[in-house]
């Protein structure tokens, strides 16, 4: 029996979409783990790659890395988020440098637009990401289903599970008035378990920052 995919929008879409100006305006809070994250991705990819970013947020990552391979298609399930990248891809004095492979879209995992043809996605990344998803299970799935055989997951994943007890509270309240959206507290043990559980083999993990930033690699079985 076929895999039914659903097309609809998450529910926090919305809130990413008002909060993208404010959220594209705000420095990197960690700048030496986030070039450590983005070392550590480059190692994995090759110049003809076909790179699927999940969760692109306003396109700096991808602006970033899609010059190491041949096709990178960001995405994000928040329109507001996507006109900011394409207003930095499309504008200013460094144009031209912008990778020629680039593409945005309004898009989320289930959509058809990130279907990859018959041959597979060679690498799938998704930064600051899963916690965030409402279905993470059904997520993890379906980017099995589009990465190639032994393609490439390459993620980082807040893990606030130890803190729940102090932050679970907190967004909750802050989600009834609208200023914080779905989150899930993994573990770095249940994140690692649901993403082997997706049909997957971890090859490399870090901790980019410490202590609750979780990098990994993951190889599609």
């Amino acid at each position: 029996m076929a895999t039914t995919w659903t097309n609809e929008m998450p529910s926090s879409a919305g809130f990413w979409s008002k909060a993208a100006r404010k959220y594209a305006a705000s420095p990197i809070r960690n700048q030496e783990a986030y070039e450590k994250t983005l070392e550590r991705t480059t190692e994995h990819l090759g110049p003809q790659d076909s790179v699927l970013e999940l969760g692109c947020g306003t396109g700096s990552t991808a602006l970033l890395l899609a010059g190491n391979v041949r096709s990178y298609l960001a995405t994000d399930f928040a329109s507001g988020m996507i006109e900011i990248a394409q207003a930095k891809l499309k504008g200013g004095p460094d144009t031209e440098a912008h990778p020629q492979g680039l593409k945005f879209a309004v898009a989320d995992v289930f959509s058809d637009k990130v279907e990859p043809g018959e041959t597979g996605y060679d690498a799938i990344l998704a930064y600051n990401f899963l916690h965030l998803v409402e279905n993470a299970e059904d997520t993890l799935s379906r980017i099995h289903h589009l990465l190639k055989p032994g393609g490439l997951y390459i993620s980082k994943t807040v893990c606030l599970k130890r803190r729940a007890w102090l932050f679970a509270p907190l967004v909750k309240v802050m989600q009834l008035v609208g200023k914080a959206p779905f989150v899930r507290f993994f573990s770095f043990d249940t994140l690692e378990d649901s993403i082997r559980s997706a049909g997957f083999e971890i090859i490399e993990t870090g901790t980019y920052p410490a202590p609750y930033s979780r990098f990994v690699v993951a190889r599609k079985l």
